[in-house]
């Protein structure tokens, strides 16, 4: 079928029966992993994404350790039924490589690496289920379980993708609105500066399209940082370990 004919929207709503600015239901769990310092589940839409972290330790292999801070080191992968495309494959692709590093770059801004120095921090992600969006939902899983572990951040971060769909500008693409749309352009924000660590654009847009984008990425943001925060103050009132600063 030509990409063309594919029409997302039908009297003003998406096939899904969102709004433009409306997002997929979104649940978050923290704590999630016995065997990690730190884990979060994120369910979003179908995406289903595991986040587990380990607290600094030793930096193996041990040349790659740095005497001023910690090294971050992100694990994405996607399970071999995670969806069609993936069907039947294992190990590392060049994608999850890629993601890999552009979700540790994220974080290599607001955690407190240097608190650490010589050591790693691990982030191990799994994308059990994808359906659109998994980079956005890992970065929002990673964020939870960094908090999660009680590792130091400057600021917590949500994030969402913005893209534009049969000409209309619209949040959080389900997978079909990414593979048709005529954009895709995810974001990570930090919640108390507003600042933006990853922005990347598949597609066009101009550019009051994406001053656009961006203002609704913010307010988007804004819902999914609740659901971190609500995940992680169910967690602590619990009566699990320690106060968390949100």
């Amino acid at each position: 079928m030509n990409m063309e004919e594919i029409k997302l929207l039908k009297d003003g709503k998406r096939l899904d029966g969102r709004a433009l600015d409306e997002l997929r239901t979104i649940r978050i769990e923290a704590g999630v992993l016995n065997q990690a310092d730190g884990s979060a589940l994120v369910e979003w839409g179908k995406n289903k994404v595991v986040c587990g972290v380990f607290k600094p330790g030793e930096c193996i292999p041990r040349h790659e350790a740095s005497p001023y801070e910690a090294l971050l080191k992100v694990r994405y992968t996607m399970s071999p039924f995670a969806s069609l495309e993936e069907h039947g494959r294992s190990g590392p692709s060049r994608r999850s490589t890629e993601l890999s590093k552009v979700i540790r770059e994220v974080f290599e801004n607001v955690v407190l690496t240097e608190e650490f120095p010589g050591a790693q921090i691990q982030i191990y992600i799994d994308v059990l289920q994808a359906d659109g969006g998994t980079r956005v939902a890992a970065i929002t899983a990673a964020s939870v379980a960094l908090a999660n572990a009680g590792i130091p951040m400057r600021d917590m971060v949500a994030a969402v993708a913005v893209g534009k769909i049969d000409g209309r500008l619209a949040v959080d693409l389900g997978k079909d609105e990414d593979n048709f749309g005529q954009s895709d352009t995810p974001v990570a924000i930090a919640h108390r500066t507003s600042e933006f660590l990853l922005l990347q654009m598949d597609g066009q847009l101009t550019r009051e399209e994406l001053m656009q984008a961006t203002a609704m990425a913010l307010e988007a943001t804004e819902e999914v940082h609740a659901k971190q925060k609500e995940a992680l103050l169910q967690y602590y009132e619990k009566g699990k370990r320690g106060e968390l600063q949100l």
